[in-house]
């Protein structure tokens, strides 16, 4: 079980992972080693924004979020307004 802020940093850690692996493929895109790490990053990624939005509500609002409930966009906090100091 991740706690609020916990999870939130671990979804930040692995967008960065994401985005870096992405900016390599680019310049390598037939590194079989990094596709498979990308294809690895992405899914764990997305089970954990499933994860942070099944228990605390959408982190975005553009459509692709797994929130069934889309008013709590507007009734949750947003994600950076429950950090502790400690956390960011």
């Amino acid at each position: 079980m991740h706690n609020r802020s916990k999870l939130l940093n671990n979804i930040k850690k692995y967008q960065f992972y994401a985005v870096e692996l992405n900016l390599y493929l680019d310049n390598f895109p037939d590194n079989k080693k990094a596709q498979d790490d990308y294809r690895c990053i992405s899914e764990t990624l997305n089970l954990l924004v499933k994860e942070y939005e099944c228990k605390y509500g959408p982190l975005s609002n553009f459509g692709n979020t797994t929130t069934v409930d889309h008013q709590m966009w507007i009734a949750s906090p947003w994600p950076w307004e429950n950090c502790k100091e400690e956390d960011k």
